[in-house]
């Protein structure tokens, strides 16, 4: 627990007020503190400096009000240190911030408490925020998606292998009543699933297409894809020691798909809903696919397979395909695709591709509300020849590694309708080390950005 609300404080609870003060607005706060806090502070040697702590007691000597320092940049880590430094009790912001702020910065206090703690107990007992009735849901909601794709990631394939992951969308299509279905096996290829298929075959734990479904009506059809390679070795084209170390996190598309489906359904946005997830494992077998290899798609295209660890790509070929088949208004992937989106914008800052740039700056401008960024890739044509394959339809991977996510993204396009609006993501879903708020681990990049967009697009 790292929240209250106000209705759950006790009678008699001590609620602690926490001032969140930048170095600027230590020296206001001076202006109006009493002689005897000042004289504390400035003996404790409190400046204001981010993630800095400054206790200041009563007249029993115990504290009865915390100030905090601050960056002077954003909010969302604004109390993240505060909320690892401090000790057990409850806090309560005492601050002008506008509610729109104040959700960012209680956000990132339940951020900044996270712990993954599936395989190692973690009873350290921790602060805990009282949020205010004007952001109370809202906060709550964020932190529950967020969780949610960090708890996905964060576990190891053992316990997280494509049955796991259907487990996790029927259950977030339970709590919502929405219908969940799963083509599984050899069920894909009667149904039409050749490509997502043929990249899972090798495994012990079956292929599968996961689909959810929920509203209904005359609302505008969206549709949200996620890449689910639960288990990447590469393939044939086996990755080594060391790029395999974090290959648990290539289902984390599909995590940021299934939490973002959770936001729009417990905010009840005004849309059809599907979601589509290919779940697969990259094994080594007999019968995995080979360099060479000539597949079928949905689409009816045929990929040479230049290398079979750009299999992200091939199985997000059927589901792409698929989702255009129902006229959606929108679709929106989201992918561990590329090392490329990495060498280019780095581990913090996903590639946002779209063949509608009003939509394309319209998440982006999103994501700076919301701290969230994310960066316009261009979908650039020429580079098409780099995917031209002399036996097929095309290649899976470019001729060169350069502009890797561009051409990636360009593979993907064309098994999207042209009339058909629609957003790729390249995100990381991975922190590398600890910060304030980012623990190490699986992490939501673009999530909410995504999602107040289509808070935006569909509510106005």
């Amino acid at each position: 627990m790292c929240y209250l609300s106000s209705d759950e404080i006790k009678d008699g609870q001590v609620v602690l007020p926490l001032v969140p003060l930048t170095r600027e607005g230590l020296e206001q706060w001076k202006k109006l503190a009493s002689p005897s806090w000042i004289r504390w502070v400035e003996g404790s040697g409190f400046r204001a400096s981010p993630g800095q702590l400054c206790g200041i007691p009563g007249a029993d000597g115990s504290p009865e009000l915390w100030l905090t320092g601050t960056e002077d940049a954003g909010f969302l880590y604004r109390l993240a240190a505060a909320a690892a430094g401090l000790p057990q009790g409850a806090y309560r912001l005492d601050c002008d911030w506008p509610a729109e702020e104040r959700v960012q910065a209680s956000l990132g206090w339940g951020l900044a408490t996270y712990r993954f703690d599936r395989y190692k107990a973690d009873n350290k007992p921790r602060p805990v925020l009282v949020l205010e009735t004007d952001v109370d849901s809202e906060v709550r909601s964020l932190l529950r998606a967020q969780r949610l794709v960090r708890d996905l990631v964060n576990t190891p394939t053992e316990h997280m292998g494509p049955p796991q992951l259907a487990a996790a969308v029927s259950e977030q299509a339970d709590a919502f009543e929405a219908a969940s279905a799963c083509v599984t096996g050899e069920d894909l290829l009667t149904r039409n699933f050749p490509a997502i298929h043929a990249v899972g075959r090798a495994s012990t734990q079956e292929p599968r297409l996961l689909e959810l479904n929920w509203g209904t009506g005359d609302f505008p059809l969206l549709v949200l894809v996620g890449k689910g390679v639960c288990f990447d070795t590469g393939g044939l084209d086996l990755k080594n020691a060391a790029g395999m170390l974090l290959m648990k996190k290539d289902m984390g598309g599909a995590a940021h798909a299934l939490a973002l489906a959770r936001l729009v359904m417990e905010h009840r946005l005004p849309v059809r809903l599907k979601l589509l997830i290919p779940a697969v494992e990259n094994a080594v077998a007999g019968n995995a696919y080979r360099p060479g290899d000539v597949i079928p798609t949905r689409k009816g295209l045929t990929v040479e397979i230049g290398n079979t660890d750009a299999e992200g790509r091939v199985v997000l070929s059927d589901a792409l395909a698929y989702a255009c088949e129902s006229a959606p208004d929108l679709v929106i992937d989201f992918a561990t695709l590329t090392g490329a989106a990495r060498i280019a914008l780095g581990a913090d800052l996903p590639a946002l591709f779209s063949n509608r740039e009003d939509v394309a700056h319209g998440i982006m401008n999103a994501g700076d509300q919301v701290e969230d960024p994310l960066w316009i890739m261009p979908l650039y044509q020429p580079y098409r020849k780099q995917i031209e394959s002399p036996i097929a339809d095309l290649n899976n991977t470019g001729k060169t590694s350069y502009g890797g996510c561009i051409t990636a993204a360009l593979f993907l396009e064309y098994f999207v309708e042209p009339e058909t609006p629609w957003v790729h993501i390249d995100t990381f879903a991975w922190n590398q080390g600890d910060r304030p708020g980012r623990p190490q681990g699986g992490e939501a990049l673009g999530l909410r950005a995504v999602f107040r967009y289509l808070q935006s697009r569909y509510t106005g």
